[in-house]
């Protein structure tokens, strides 16, 4: 007898979360290329009834020079239905009142621009690529070291990533190393943390069970 669960459950999804890289496309050093079929999938996605949101962990560009890249791979996306961690995490700030110490990739630094960033009382970790110099690292960790309450926020944990030129370590070795220095845990944003999902099922308009989740977290 035919399995016919899947049926049931399609009927009730009024939403797909698409992830980005290595689902939709591959980086690499050029910008990175559309994975074949992936540009279709989109485009019938958009004309179909559900609604459609992409999530990313990516923190080394804002929120509108990443969709002007996958733009040029002929992907139909909006800043608006983009969500990473950045974003929310200035958020989070301006909701707490704190302060961060930025260790970040240079091309994110404008998604903190509304964010008050005098005498740091957090710091803010993401995929700083070259940028995680011994230096840096160990500035980040005087900050907190320097702490009474010391607060981490990690854009994701991820260990590594896929470029066309091979892996690459991702933030998440990096967050560890602060979190063993310091002996705190970090508040991670972005992927796979519930509350990311959660605030783009809230834009989504839906519930958990009305939506599909595409992702390689």
């Amino acid at each position: 007898m035919a399995d016919t669960s899947w049926t049931r459950s399609a009927g009730s999804i009024n939403g797909v979360i698409l992830d980005m890289c290595g689902v939709l496309y591959d980086s690499g050093e050029d910008g990175g290329t559309a994975i074949p079929g992936s540009v279709e999938a989109v485009n019938r996605l958009k004309a179909s009834d559900l609604k459609l949101r992409f999530c990313t962990n990516e923190t080394q560009a804002s929120r509108e020079t990443f969709v002007a890249k996958l733009r040029r791979m002929g992907f139909n996306v909006s800043v608006c239905d983009v969500f990473s961690p950045a974003p929310a995490a200035a958020a989070v700030l301006t909701e707490r009142g704190l302060r961060p110490h930025l260790l970040v990739y240079d091309g994110l630094l404008p998604e903190f621009d509304s964010v008050d960033k005098t005498d740091p009382n957090c710091v803010v970790i993401g995929d700083a690529a070259e940028k995680f110099t011994y230096q840096n690292l160990n500035n980040a960790f005087r900050v907190l070291i320097g702490l009474e309450k010391p607060i981490l926020f990690s854009l994701g944990k991820g260990r590594y990533y896929k470029e066309t030129d091979g892996l690459k370590l991702d933030v998440g070795p990096f967050m560890k190393a602060l979190e063993y220095a310091c002996d705190v845990e970090a508040e991670v944003i972005g992927k796979p943390s519930a509350g990311f999902f959660h605030s783009v099922l809230r834009d989504m308009g839906l519930q958990p069970h009305q939506s599909l989740t595409q992702s390689l977290t």
